[in-house]
């Protein structure tokens, strides 16, 4: 599946993570030269710098046909933007937009080019819900029928998870650690990556069930 997702921050970057790993075709955009910088190499997206709310920006990242363009910025006037052009002038399949400001909620509709609209405080779990339980659309997430889970699990202080490493976890085949949150940041984690109390590992899992994730971890 191709997917655009414009912003980098938090969700964003999620977002491009859990997708990456999916195996689809992911383009993160973001308009900070730094964050670009950083991100380079570390997600499964091919990342670019740029303004996401220019056609041309949009275009090259492959906006036109794309089953998915997720506007996950921190404006709300941005993500509105971006939608609008995703839908109307490059016709993507489905747009998702992030929604910060609650008072800003009622403009998020098909008439802005918005098929879902997800509260900023809502979790990317939340987010993929809502894109597989909309009727027919893409292949994006259709995570669910294809048998494939996204499973979110809180490192805590009791968890048998803290201090070791990924390598050193009994992980389940068939799923893959495709970030790890820390302290309000998404990385990608090596198997050498070390967990603590508060990280929030998010899987992808083609096989295991959540019972078996939380096992692993907690």
């Amino acid at each position: 599946m191709k997917v655009v997702v414009a912003g980098a921050g938090r969700l964003g970057t999620q977002v491009a993570q859990v997708l990456g790993a999916a195996r689809n075709q992911v383009t993160l955009v973001d308009q900070d030269d730094a964050r670009a910088a950083e991100l380079q190499g570390h997600v499964p997206a091919d990342v670019r710098v740029g303004d996401a709310c220019e056609p041309s920006v949009l275009e090259a990242a492959g906006a036109h046909g794309a089953d998915l363009v997720v506007a996950t910025t921190g404006e709300d006037e941005d993500n509105l933007v971006i939608s609008l052009l995703a839908k109307r002038q490059f016709a993507a399949a489905r747009v998702i937009a992030r929604v910060n400001d609650d008072d800003n909620a009622w403009l998020f509709t098909p008439h802005w080019g918005v098929d879902t609209a997800v509260p900023a405080a809502a979790p990317l779990i939340s987010l993929i819900e809502e894109a597989t339980s909309a009727t027919d659309t893409v292949a994006l997430l259709r995570l669910s029928k294809a048998g494939v889970n996204v499973i979110e699990t809180v490192i805590t202080g009791q968890s048998r998870a803290v201090g070791h490493t990924l390598a050193d976890l009994a992980v389940p085949s068939g799923i893959v650690v495709a970030t790890v949150v820390r302290d309000g940041d998404p990385m990608a984690p090596a198997p050498d990556f070390s967990l603590r109390e508060g990280d929030v590992v998010l899987v992808v899992s083609h096989a295991a069930t959540e019972s078996e994730v939380h096992a692993a971890f907690q």
